[in-house]
């Protein structure tokens, strides 16, 4: 295995076992699990310091097994929750955001309407982002990207854009995920290439660098890359950015990039024995 740089941070990675109740009609269910024990794993194997575990979709708002994870590892990772959209004014639906090492909310739109997110019930959600450094997430795809552009580039806390926007479906759509990423609060994972039509992403990437520029890439592994996952491994997902980026935009998008957006710069589970579930 490969040993990354002091201060990497894998930025996009899921936890989940199949005992876990989700959300009614899921356009996914895993037919097997990620377990904390086995991605911690591969994290020591690689000389990874840190990860960001984002709730995935077939599990909604339901975010009790993520936290209990980041409650058991608070040396080695931070979270990403998905909030009740539907009560997304009241303060309840805003609890998960003050637990110690949540650094945002996640919209999973692929499937689901666009909401309008200028509308008043959205403004508490954004505020308490703004206030206390956290980001919106944002998986969306297509023609979704227009409809949320003009929300997203006036958003008051930092915007994070899943999986290079998921490009090559819609003209209209990576254009504006270009226009998006040159703004100075908008960051982009640079992740799961499989996700779209063979040779999309790297097109994309190179957009973005010849555009943005590097200083708001962010590397995710998508693991256990849910429905993408025969044949695929970690060192693959090291591997790909790295034939795309130069060596100084690769370690930007590993070390001191998300360092920045999470404020997040020691890994003290790094400087001891490999830390196990």
């Amino acid at each position: 295995m490969t040993c990354e740089p002091a201060g990497t941070v894998d930025t996009h990675a899921h936890v989940f076992h199949r005992g876990l109740p989700g959300v009614d009609r899921p356009r996914y269910r895993p037919d097997r699990d990620a377990l904390p024990a086995a991605y911690l794993a591969l994290l020591d194997g690689h000389g990874i310091g840190g990860a960001v575990l984002v709730q995935p979709s077939f599990l909604g708002a339901r975010n009790d097994f993520l936290l209990d994870c980041l409650a058991r590892h608070p040396a080695r990772f931070r979270a990403v929750v998905v909030l009740d959209q539907d009560r997304i004014h009241r303060p309840e639906a805003l609890a998960p955001l003050a637990v110690d090492g949540v650094v945002g909310a996640r919209l999973n739109l692929i499937g689901r309407p666009v909401p309008d997110l200028t509308r008043p019930h959205w403004r508490p959600l954004a505020a308490r982002l703004a206030a206390h450094g956290g980001h919106l997430e944002v998986h969306a795809a297509g023609g979704q990207w227009p409809a949320l552009a003009p929300a997203l580039r006036t958003w008051p806390s930092p915007v994070v854009i899943d999986h290079l926007g998921l490009p090559g479906t819609h003209g209209d759509a990576d254009r504006t995920v270009l226009d998006l990423a040159g703004r100075d609060h908008v960051w982009i994972k640079v992740s799961a290439p499989y996700r779209c039509a063979p040779g999309q992403a790297g097109r994309m990437l190179r957009r973005v660098l010849a555009e943005a520029g590097h200083h708001r890439l962010l590397w995710g592994s998508d693991w256990p890359w849910t429905r993408h996952e025969h044949g695929r491994t970690y060192t693959d997902c090291l591997a790909w950015p790295a034939a795309h980026l130069t060596p100084a935009a690769l370690l930007a998008a590993r070390t001191t990039n998300p360092a920045r957006l999470l404020n997040w710069s020691r890994f003290p589970g790094l400087d001891a024995r490999p830390e196990t579930a």
